[in-house]
């Protein structure tokens, strides 16, 4: 087997495919949740905190000179980080609680009960019979 070939059965496995679908919609919904937090959540926290930006927040460790930049750590910036992942953290929490709840309901559904066995079916007809008489 040639190397592009396995290379092709392996891509083309469902699980492969079903991982990468899976990777692209995480992002994308990693994205919308962060401009969430940052354009939506954020914004009125800030205010109710007296007018407060996270990501402005910073301390300084070295003031700047005409020779080297301020020395800055901008801990803002990681607060900010820290709540996004959170808020994302909790949705996809929340988004496969509800998809497990489904699949337990699924399984949970009455299974129909089995056909009987050609054995079963030939002594009811016996039986009925014998009773018949």
């Amino acid at each position: 087997m040639s190397m592009a070939s396995e290379f092709k059965e392996f891509a083309m496995r469902g699980n492969v495919v079903d991982m990468a679908v899976g990777i692209i919609i995480g992002g994308a919904f990693g994205k919308i949740v962060s401009s969430f937090v940052a354009d939506v959540l954020m914004p009125p926290i800030g205010m109710l905190l007296g007018g407060v930006n996270f990501t402005d927040l910073s301390l300084t460790l070295r003031e700047g000179t005409e020779e080297a930049e301020a020395v800055m750590l901008n801990y803002g910036a990681f607060v900010q980080s820290v709540v996004d992942f959170l808020i994302v953290a909790f949705a996809i929490f929340m988004a496969i609680k509800a998809m497990n709840s489904m699949k337990k309901k699924e399984e949970e559904a009455p299974a129909a009960p089995p056909e009987p066995s050609k054995e079963e079916v030939l002594l009811t007809e016996i039986r009925d019979a014998l009773r018949s008489k």
